[in-house]
């Protein structure tokens, strides 16, 4: 089994049948995640028989499967966080998908699609630990080329916690990611390169 990745003293596993158990109670603990999405949204279409398994027995076959991948932050061995992250080819679907594919000079190694922080510890930095945390579980995979989806709010703009599914603009420039361009109404696409971990 890997090292896990500390990050500001919070532990940082992958997302596999060993973690499943605490991911899942998180998801289950918000509903589901989004409203029951269990992160499953950009990796349709999806099979229609698949689908019969529901939100949380499908988001476990993927598990089982290798076919689904985040960095999930524990405290002690509760999830408190997660970074859902892969290559294109496993999460195909994004918001605005249309024209991000018109604005591509260079597709992705991998994108981050989706962050969740459990409601009792929003507001202390755990969406830049989730990332921080999937950026080093890409960097041990051979690393790449890395997009991000963030809000681009306006400045001085402030929303709830509970509708920003991948951060702020503002959070992954602080995290060294480079802003390319707009993609929808109140999105971007944002960039790094991860080097590879040969430790």
């Amino acid at each position: 089994m890997a090292t896990p990745i500390t990050i500001d003293g919070y532990r940082v596993e992958p997302l596999t049948p060993a973690t499943w158990p605490a991911y899942a109670d998180l998801a289950e603990k918000h509903n589901g995640v989004w409203g029951g999405c269990w992160c499953l949204w950009f990796h349709q279409p999806l099979d229609p028989e698949e689908r019969k398994l529901g939100g949380r027995g499908l988001k476990e076959k993927y598990v089982l499967e290798d076919r689904t991948h985040a960095a999930v932050v524990l405290e002690g061995e509760q999830a408190i966080a997660c970074c859902q992250f892969g290559p294109v080819a496993e999460l195909p679907n994004i918001h605005h998908r249309k024209e991000w594919e018109k604005g591509v000079t260079q597709p992705p190694d991998y994108r981050l699609t989706c962050l969740f922080v459990d409601r009792d510890h929003r507001r202390d930095g755990l969406a830049a630990v989730a990332v921080r945390g999937a950026l080093g579980l890409i960097a041990r995979a051979g690393g790449g080329r890395v997009e991000a989806y963030p809000h681009d709010l306006p400045e001085g703009k402030k929303t709830s916690a509970s509708f920003l599914y991948n951060s702020t603009r503002t959070m992954y420039e602080r995290l060294g990611f480079t802003y390319d361009r707009p993609k929808g109404k109140g999105n971007c696409v944002m960039w790094t390169v991860v080097a590879a971990d040969e430790g």
